[in-house]
């Protein structure tokens, strides 16, 4: 078993993470970031939780960019192929559930 404090956690660097499974190919992790992310399009599927801070959430859907502006306790399902690009607005801490070994 395992507890953790998500707001405790802190990284050396933007999107350092902790890894907290691996669950027959699908990976649990908590990142920590102060930085943006870069704009990618998952292999897989991936659930994205924001666990303490804000995130702007950037996507691109029908030709356009949009964006969300998540808060502790939001989540964004992104599906395949889905371009997105999470900015942090100060420190964040965010869950992340995807294929191991995606982006």
């Amino acid at each position: 078993m395992k507890f953790i404090e998500s707001r405790a956690f802190t990284a050396a660097r933007a999107w350092g993470a902790l890894d907290i499974a691996n669950m027959n190919g699908i990976t649990v992790r908590l990142h920590w970031t102060d930085r943006p992310y870069e704009w990618h399009v998952n292999d897989g599927e991936e659930v994205f939780a924001v666990m303490d801070g804000q995130v702007r959430m950037d996507y691109r859907e029908d030709g356009q960019t949009r964006s969300v502006v998540m808060n502790t306790g939001d989540i964004f399902f992104a599906t395949v192929g889905a371009e997105h690009v999470a900015h942090p607005i100060g420190q964040a801490r965010v869950l992340v559930i995807e294929k191991e070994g995606s982006i």
